[in-house]
């Protein structure tokens, strides 16, 4: 290994050592069957992990690790609501927002939460159902025909991800947009795209204090109020109407009526739900409004789908856990110190953003849950784009950069939109990709296909680049569930073997305080300027910019 861990790590260490002297070229040739001991199937995904450089004896060694990690138990204390998010004293229960399984009881402080998390999707259900048959009318008595969420984060992320990822099955009368930015551009250019009296908006925020997000609503609501009096309303009227175009995703319900909506319109979740696995909460109401409470529906079956195979499956044969323990081995063996997200498929555009919140506000962490300095690495950088249009951009350094860069490609065998022959030539790409990874090309090769001697050394590949396919028959709401899941899972696998907490986020909050502060100075009439000089400086040059 390159970092000095504890001896669990130690067999890891000597199997990866006479693993690598052996190139994923050279693995396939000794070994005809090597693609389908290296397959497996859950939840309607294929994982191919073949083009990776593994054998038998670090497969082994990985698993042992996990094992010696207690990933077991850890696994079940999640799934039994005990606090394993310990900085905060909150269990981590987003796997009971999916739970189908009506006979289970799942206790937090000896409440079971099953029947909340069921009463609430009801509730999601039934005001989906008003709002998409245009039962719900807007102040003018007119259907709704715009949606915009406003939330960030996970309140936003997550949500925007799937309304993309599942525009085949959204209400096409319908338009939905996603406010999340406190710069004023993003809600101005969505304002100026929806007309007020057709328009439904969703406040997604827990405790409705989140800065960014409160700032957007209250400045969606003047526009609103504004709207409406143009229309003809008194202001009375005006105000009462807030109620029939402003629903909220929270739990304050004080906070709540004083911002004029009607507390029934409040769709609550828990503090148990992290913001970055809230998507199957009420935080994707957005997105039962898009697609329909059935739909809907099919999404948290394939989320539990992925969550049944990642509590029962043995290791050897866990999707999730074996896509852990290979991250494991690049990051920590190999000192990769970023993966790459591929979805070769367009509906999935935004999935890789999604992937970096979960991950990198997970488990992006330097202490361990003793509270002492991690001497090894934790929480790679994930990144990617989809489709093609990385291999235009970036997949240079991926092929014949100096960094190692394992990938995941993520294809989708059917498309809804068949148009000539681009599925196959999408798909195709999606294959020669992971095959040249792997296989590279020789200079013997190059100088056979008649390269000049010159430009061989250009056009000579390595090889030898990590890969791993994932493959489902077509894209569903079903299917991205359990994708979904199968990457949250693959995150507390790495952060159960990195013995740190990967439900809090602490180190968000400091920027977000000291932000008040510098808000004070920018905006007083004499500012105190009692921070660095730099910080200093650059408020200045703000305020005379903008004449104060």
């Amino acid at each position: 290994m390159k970092e000095t861990m504890t001896d669990k790590w130690a067999q890891l260490d000597v199997a990866m050592s006479a693993s690598s002297l052996k190139t994923i070229k050279e693995r396939f040739a000794e070994d005809k069957d090597r693609a389908a001991k290296y397959t497996l199937e859950a939840a309607g995904w294929m994982l191919d992990y073949s083009k990776n450089r593994i054998d038998e004896k670090v497969m082994k060694a990985l698993v042992k690790l996990a094992k010696e990690s207690n990933l077991k138990e850890e696994i079940e204390k999640m799934f039994t609501g005990k606090k394993i998010n310990a900085t905060e004293g909150r269990a981590v229960l987003h796997t009971a927002l999916r739970n189908l399984n009506k006979a289970d009881k799942v206790k937090v402080d000896g409440k079971d939460v099953l029947k909340d998390v069921r009463k609430v999707l009801d509730q999601m259900g039934d005001f989906s159902d008003k709002v998409r048959q245009g039962k719900w009318k807007g102040f003018a008595g007119k259907r709704i025909k715009n949606v915009v969420n406003i939330g960030i984060g996970g309140s936003d992320l997550g949500p925007v991800m799937a309304n993309i990822a599942l525009t085949p099955y959204t209400k096409r009368n319908m338009k939905f947009f996603f406010v999340s930015n406190v710069d004023s551009t993003h809600l101005a250019e969505t304002l100026r795209a929806v007309k007020a009296n057709e328009t439904l908006f969703i406040i997604a925020s827990k405790t409705f204090t989140t800065q960014e997000t409160m700032s957007n609503a209250l400045a969606a609501k003047d526009w609103f109020l504004a709207e409406a009096k143009k229309a003809g309303l008194k202001k009375a009227d005006a105000e009462a109407a807030v109620a029939k175009h402003f629903v909220a995703v929270s739990t304050a319900a004080k906070e709540v009526a004083a911002f004029g909506i009607d507390t029934k319109n409040m769709f609550g979740f828990w503090d148990w739900v992290g913001g970055r696995y809230s998507l199957p909460s009420a935080i994707g109401l957005s997105l039962m409004l898009a697609i329909g409470r059935n739909n809907y529906k099919k999404l948290l079956k394939g989320y539990y789908k992925m969550d049944r195979h990642f509590r029962t499956a043995r290791f050897e044969r866990n999707m999730p856990v074996i896509l852990a323990l290979l991250g494991i081995l690049y990051h920590n063996g190999y000192g990769a110190e970023s993966y790459c997200v591929l979805p070769y498929d367009q509906y999935l555009s935004r999935f890789p953003a999604y992937l970096q919140q979960m991950d990198m506000e997970s488990n992006g962490k330097c202490v361990d849950k003793d509270g002492n300095g991690v001497e090894y690495s934790t929480g790679p950088i994930e990144w990617g784009e989809p489709g093609t249009n990385g291999q235009h951009s970036f997949y240079q350094l991926i092929h014949q950069g100096t960094h190692l860069i394992p990938c995941d490609f993520i294809g989708c065998c059917k498309t809804h939109n068949p148009i000539g022959d681009l599925h196959d030539k999408l798909m195709a790409n999606l294959f020669a990709q992971t095959e040249a990874l792997a296989f590279g090309k020789t200079a013997e090769e190059c100088a056979a296909e008649g390269v000049e001697k010159k430009l061989i050394p250009f056009k000579t590949f390595e090889g030898n680049k990590p890969t791993n396919t994932l493959l489902c028959d077509q894209l569903t709401p079903e299917t991205l569930g359990a994708l979904v899941a199968l990457y949250e899972h693959k995150v507390f696998v790495q952060g159960v073997i990195w013995n740190v907490y990967s439900y809090d986020q602490w180190g968000v909050q400091l920027g977000k305080v000291l932000a008040k502060g510098v808000l004070t100075d920018l905006t007083a009439k004499k500012p105190a300027l009692k921070h660095d000089s730099s910080t200093n400086q650059l408020i200045v040059r703000y305020r005379k910019a903008v004449g104060r």
